[in-house]
């Protein structure tokens, strides 16, 4: 016997949601996409059409018609919306960072939590083969320090320098990700302190348990020819490396949704759950209050 598809309704209709999201759950054979609901009504009518799903008036009916929730915008709209989900008995897959603010992350955390559905944060590289293997290693490299780096230019302007983005800068669209990938590198992070300027520039200096110390570089705002993403430890072993470069990230996308599709059917957590997600908030609200951190 064959486990049926989990039937993911989209919450969004813009530039990611029609590029990542929509194709990603519709493509299957772990789930399907049963829905598009947006408060642009046109956004998502057009979304749905183009994948043969309807699209859903109202958020309440889009819940009706699905299993789980998938949310493809802003992350506090994110926030309120996917608590509305969870308290409605669906599993969730939210984007990063899961909020704007810590106090919704925390609520978030805690309906999820009094719920007990599922919940996954797509901090994307994870879930590729090549990052996998690089967090092995790190599990078995003894590090001092490490230096990182998430680099481009896509708040010089394109689809995705507007809104939420440009407001909060690279500490909140890229932080998440090399937070992540230091603290599952290097061991849990206990301090993080941030300089430079959220529109320009971000370097995070971050202290882990293990006593080692990381430097994570961050902008949005750089002419770069390509996105540089580097994540580099050193010990007295030598040094241990990680570069995206080449990386192609549409091998995620079957990983994102074989994972969240067992953890709806099994009912097991995932390791990059809301809780993880407010681990995350909790890093960025304090490098955000960095007075040494300025817009």
């Amino acid at each position: 016997m064959t486990t049926a598809p989990v039937r993911v309704g989209l919450v969004g209709a813009g530039t990611w949601a029609a590029r990542m999201h929509a194709p990603m759950l519709a493509a299957g054979p772990e789930t399907v996409l049963s829905g598009v609901w947006s408060r642009r009504g046109d956004a998502a009518g057009a979304l749905a059409a183009a994948h043969g799903v309807p699209a859903a008036p109202t958020f309440a009916d889009l819940l009706r018609e699905c299993e789980a929730v998938a949310f493809a915008v802003p992350p506090d709209i994110q926030a309120a919306l996917a608590a509305q989900a969870a308290r409605a008995g669906r599993p969730v897959l939210l984007e990063k960072p899961v909020a704007l603010d810590l106090d919704s992350a925390r609520r978030l955390a805690d309906v999820v939590g009094e719920s007990g559905v599922v919940s996954q944060v797509v901090f994307t590289k994870r879930y590729h083969a090549r990052t996998r293997a690089f967090l092995a290693a790190a599990g078995g490299f003894d590090a001092d320090g490490a230096r990182a780096c998430y680099l481009h230019g896509g708040f010089l302007g394109g689809p995705f320098a507007t809104g939420w983005r440009l407001t909060h800068g690279a500490l909140f669209d890229l932080g998440p990700h090399l937070l992540d990938l230091l603290d599952a590198a290097l061991g849990p992070i206990v301090d993080v302190r941030a300089a430079g300027r959220r529109s320009r520039w971000t370097e995070l200096t971050c202290v882990h348990r293990s006593g080692a110390v990381s430097q994570a570089s961050l902008s949005g705002g750089v002419a770069v020819p390509r996105v540089v993403t580097t994540v580099e430890l050193f010990g007295a072993a030598g040094t241990l490396a990680y570069d995206t470069a080449g990386m192609d990230h549409d091998e995620c996308w079957p990983v994102v949704r074989a994972e969240f599709a067992e953890a709806v059917r099994t009912g097991r957590p995932h390791p990059l759950d809301v809780h993880r997600g407010l681990m995350i908030q909790e890093l960025l609200a304090r490098a955000a209050a960095d007075p040494a951190l300025r817009d």
